[in-house]
């Protein structure tokens, strides 16, 4: 509980540009762990898919089922690679702090970094953007920030807080499950690591523990996607 961050402060002499060096190295673990195993699932695909490429695959077919329940494919197939993407890095994110963690010195460097707030926030207000995004480039400039003043113009404040609401409900929901976990965690370590006794009263509910962290871990993933979908169709299906 005593792990300090390993942070670089005023990065090329700009006083408000800090970098924690824990939360780049994390950043760079979950990625490369992404891409091999979808380098490995489409390395040798099959007409009937097996192992890997079969797993991949599932979850292709899940991500459909989110975006066929938000918005009609035809809309919405071109969001596949995002929720893909969304749902495989966030669901190792989630992981790769649950079974261990890597201190060096009093540095806490190993963790997930989904448990660090600016982690999960700038993921949401990536996310948000790209709705606007998308929004301009299906309905059109006009008609997209139009729909900001309907039915009555009084309404464009309460768009607007919405649109902090989304963001920031978004990131704090990841960051506050996945953060708690590790403190948890972090309190049964010490428990185990402080006697005999304690080792053998930490052990079970470390295991359950665990076991539920990756639970919560699948879930967080999948609400993430599932809510980014939600957020797209309210601003490039045609009904809303």
């Amino acid at each position: 509980m005593d792990h300090t961050s390993p942070i670089v402060e005023d990065v090329f002499g700009i006083s408000w540009l800090d970098f924690n060096l824990s939360n780049v190295f994390m950043i760079a673990v979950v990625s490369l762990i992404v891409f091999v195993l979808c380098t490995l699932a489409s390395r040798k695909l099959q007409m009937k898919p097996t192992g890997m490429q079969n797993f991949m695959e599932w979850i292709i077919e899940f991500i459909k089922g989110i975006i066929g329940d938000t918005m009609d494919w035809k809309t919405g197939k071109v969001f596949l690679p995002l929720g893909l993407t969304l749902i495989t890095y966030i669901f190792v994110s989630n992981l790769v702090g649950v079974m261990t963690v890597g201190v060096v010195g009093h540095d806490l460097w190993w963790k997930s970094p989904t448990a660090d707030a600016t982690l999960t926030l700038t993921l949401s207000a990536m996310v948000v953007m790209l709705t606007h995004f998308y929004g301009i480039k299906v309905n059109g400039a006009k008609s997209y920030f139009k729909t900001f003043v309907s039915p009555v113009p009084l309404m464009l404040p309460f768009k607007i807080i919405e649109e902090f609401t989304n963001t920031l409900t978004l990131g704090l929901r990841l960051f506050g499950n996945i953060y708690a976990g590790e403190i948890l965690l972090s309190l049964l370590v010490g428990l185990a690591t402080s006697s005999v006794f304690g080792f053998f009263g930490a052990a079970i509910p470390m295991m359950v523990w665990q076991g539920f962290s990756l639970f919560i871990g699948a879930i967080q993933a999948f609400v993430f996607t599932m809510l980014t979908m939600v957020y797209m169709s309210h601003k490039v299906s045609k009904d809303h």
